[in-house]
């Protein structure tokens, strides 16, 4: 890490938003960073970033990024013109944000020491937002462009986890060319998997997250509907079978030694929803179970491989990752989030409380960390 300090509070962008169908997820992030941020260490700029694609400068009112009455919230209601666009120049040498209108002259709004992105799915925890940034050069909470993409397209990122002997469970892709030119034998590649591995299945989008676009399927008869599900959400899905056991989750964060595990947590079954979906989520709310009911040996084993997840991707900063504790004893690795959920509710953040690190607390070292780690090659 570098040693760079400073002679001002430095200044945090919090970007949140985006073009995903994570939007809402991530507004309500956001809501929650904004309110528990130092503000007496930090200077504060809320960023949101539209459906279609404008960033826009937004209130710094935390309580209307909430869900309420299940209505979920969004950038454009938050947004201070229906116009106006926020600009990050793509120059090293300059962090210097501008704000323009349609017949207006542009206006400085000063520079951004460090970003804080909030974005969940395509377009923000992809590497996308990541390689804009580092062609800024501004520094930024979280993982770099490859582990942000390795951690957004769960079919590398399986590929990547065999490749380095963490235990993953069986799983099909098809692919876009595939469906699109030769339905037919998409179909029959997923009825094979089954035929090997059971019913039931689970169709998601390969590249979503917080649930999104993923149906359970009992059998042949919801297949199609179940592969247009997740197509709305990414061309490419990916099929899994049915890991029976206990679903534990565990965040790691980046210390000065180096990364380390939080307690796990335990995701209960579900009894009023077919599996733990968006609505048993963020909805819902439905309650995980903070430390899980694991023994010394197994709290270890998946600290153990949460860690080597994290390594594996090349993340850098925080990863939540999500087992399966098979019945047979065994832990498989499900996914790793880089830039999982910091909801009043989500896993992350109660993990590291139960953990010893308080929520400001949490935010403050993903901060301090980002300020003194460069960009480019590292």
């Amino acid at each position: 890490m570098s040693s760079e300090t400073f002679s001002h509070k430095p200044r945090v962008a919090v970007v949140f938003g985006g073009r995903s169908s994570e939007h809402a997820i991530s507004v309500v992030t956001a809501g929650a960073v904004l309110a528990a941020i130092d503000r007496e260490k930090y200077d504060v700029l809320p960023i949101g970033i539209t459906s279609d694609g404008r960033w826009a400068l937004t209130a710094d009112d935390p309580a209307r990024m909430a869900i309420s009455d299940r209505r979920l919230p969004n950038v454009a209601d938050l947004a201070e013109s229906t116009e106006g666009g926020v600009v990050l120049p793509v120059d090293p040498t300059n962090r210097e944000i501008v704000y323009s209108e349609p017949g207006s002259v542009p206006k400085a709004l000063g520079e951004v020491d460090v970003v804080f992105p909030v974005l969940h799915g395509p377009y923000g925890e992809d590497g996308t937002l990541q390689g804009l940034l580092e062609l800024s050069g501004v520094p930024y909470v979280g993982s770099g462009v490859l582990a942000s993409a390795v951690g957004q397209d769960k079919d590398y990122m399986k590929r990547v986890f065999a490749s380095f002997g963490l235990p993953v469970g069986p799983y099909e892709v098809i692919r876009p060319r595939e469906w699109e030119q030769d339905p037919a034998a998409a179909r029959k590649k997923i009825v094979d998997f089954a035929g090997e591995h059971g019913w039931p299945l689970f169709v998601k989008p390969a590249r979503a997250g917080s649930s999104m676009g993923i149906t359970k399927v009992d059998d042949l008869s919801g297949l199609d509907d179940a592969i247009e599900e997740a197509r709305r959400h990414d061309p490419k899905i990916l099929v899994e079978s049915l890991l029976r056991g206990r679903e534990i989750e565990c965040g790691v964060l980046e210390f000065e030694d180096g990364p380390r595990a939080s307690v796990p947590a335990e995701i209960p079954p579900v009894t009023a929803h077919d599996f733990y979906d968006f609505e048993a989520k963020y909805i819902d709310s439905a309650a995980g179970i903070v430390p899980a009911p694991l023994s010394a040996e197994e709290t270890a084993r998946v600290q153990e491989l949460a860690v080597a997840a994290f390594d594996a991707a090349s993340c850098e900063g925080l990863v939540r990752a999500d087992f399966f504790l098979q019945n047979n004893g065994e832990f498989v690795i499900n996914e790793i989030n880089t830039l999982p959920g910091f909801t009043p509710i989500s896993m992350y953040p109660r993990m590291w409380q139960e953990s010893g690190v308080s929520y400001p607390e949490l935010i403050d070292r993903l901060i301090q960390s980002a300020l003194h780690r460069s960009t480019g090659l590292r």
